[in-house]
């Protein structure tokens, strides 16, 4: 097992003032290819926290990757304390300056100044050229253990990990043959899946693991293989899902990296189904849902966002009887909003959301967190009580995939 730490460096990642999205990608990098990352740190820029955390890390990780502190000012301090570290000392590597000359010329400027200093290098580094910035990356071994230095520019680091460094790190550890396949389910919590294939999960071999990957409102069951021939372990992993797949079959949506809409929009799209939306508590969310994917206009023919009593009833055509009686958020509304909305739009669904998303507006009866969710066809009209509580983007985002996936279970 290979060992990793990844370290960000930079004030502006503590104070909260930029996201952090640079640990997340690298490790699910050095995942793709057999390397463990054991510890994710950040840090300021001070030279007695970064030696400190260079230090821990040289203790636990035999891989430690840094990101950020490799810009031309003062406060880019980087190189300068990987050179106390290694107890050595800046000079300018001439390839790093004849690659920063040649940056600056297809840019119509001269390197001067404080860009200058880009071109120096801790002596004992292994220059990494950087085609997308000024700061270069730099390998260094010690001891057993390499680090890797990079700026900390999201875009530049991946064009340096994806072009130089991944593929110098797998030649240099020798990392194993992985496989992951990965199974998406919906409509069921991790626990409750994990007692589903419990006798499953116990009889896989050693080399092949299970991972329980929860998100919102969704499960993603990844396994992974290690081995040495490729071939031979792809079928393995695949064989093991074989016979997972009957146990939780009914909770299955899709596999890799299709999203639970991109999944729905593949089913439309190939049973020639359209849809439509009317929404009140989720605000347009689950229209964008349909629309963030491309080629949904071959499925999605529009919406009505009817936050306002008034558009649903001007607009949306429900009966203002029937708001009165019932409320806005009733299953007899949902029922009138799903069913007018697929007649407006002439769809094969009408699709239809009302609820109290919260933080406040809720009442005894209706507590924040009660939702209204129908479904219409031409022959029948389904609804759902959603009894959610959580916070108001939680209840939105869990109402979207309520509703799809009841489209999914009922209808595709």
């Amino acid at each position: 097992m290979i060992r990793a730490e990844i370290i960000t460096i930079g004030d502006e990642i503590l104070y909260g003032q930029i996201t952090d999205t640079n640990t997340q990608w690298i490790s699910a990098e050095l995942d793709k290819i057999g390397i463990r990352t054991v510890r994710k740190s950040s840090v300021g820029d001070t030279e007695e926290a970064i030696l400190q955390i260079f230090q821990e890390a040289t203790d636990r990780a035999d891989l430690v990757i840094v990101t950020g502190g490799l810009g031309p000012t003062k406060d880019d301090i980087t190189k300068k304390t990987f050179c106390k570290y290694f107890n050595t000392t800046l000079e300018v590597h001439q390839e790093a300056l004849t690659d920063l000359t040649e940056f600056f010329r297809k840019r119509g400027r001269e390197v001067t100044g404080l860009n200058l200093g880009q071109a120096e290098l801790p002596a004992n580094a292994t220059y990494i050229k950087n085609t997308m910035g000024t700061a270069p990356g730099m390998w260094f071994e010690q001891n057993g253990v390499v680090y890797i230095s990079m700026p900390g520019v999201p875009y530049e680091m991946k064009g340096l990990m994806t072009l130089s460094l991944l593929p110098k790190i797998q030649e240099y550890f020798k990392t194993p043959v992985i496989f992951h396949k990965v199974i998406r389910t919906v409509g069921i919590g991790e626990s409750l899946l994990a007692e589903m294939i419990d006798a499953w999960e116990d009889a896989l071999p050693p080399h092949i693991k299970l991972a329980y990957l929860p998100s919102m409102g969704s499960v993603k069951l990844r396994l992974t293989g290690f081995g040495e021939d490729i071939k031979a372990l792809e079928k393995e992993v695949e064989d093991k899902f074989e016979k997972v797949l009957p146990i939780i079959k009914d909770y299955v949506y899709g596999f890799g990296n299709e999203e639970l809409e991109e999944a729905i929009g593949r089913l439309l799209k190939e049973k020639g189904y359209t849809v439509s939306t009317a929404e009140s508590c989720t605000g347009g969310y689950l229209g964008h849902q349909f629309t963030k994917v491309a080629g949904s206009s071959a499925y999605f023919m529009g919406g009505i966002i009817s936050y306002d009593n008034a558009v649903k009833i001007n607009q949306l055509g429900v009966k203002a009887e029937t708001l009165a009686q019932f409320g806005a958020v009733s299953e007899e509304t949902v029922i009138e909003m799903s069913e007018n909305i697929r007649k407006l739009c002439q769809t094969t669904f009408g699709l239809a959301t009302s609820g109290i998303a919260g933080p406040d507006g809720g009442t005894t009866d209706k507590p924040v967190g009660t939702i209204w969710i129908a479904i219409a066809s031409e022959t029948q009209t389904i609804t759902k009580k959603l009894q959610l509580g959580g916070f108001r983007e939680q209840n939105i985002h869990l109402t979207a995939i309520n509703i799809l996936n009841l489209l999914r279970t009922t209808w595709l």
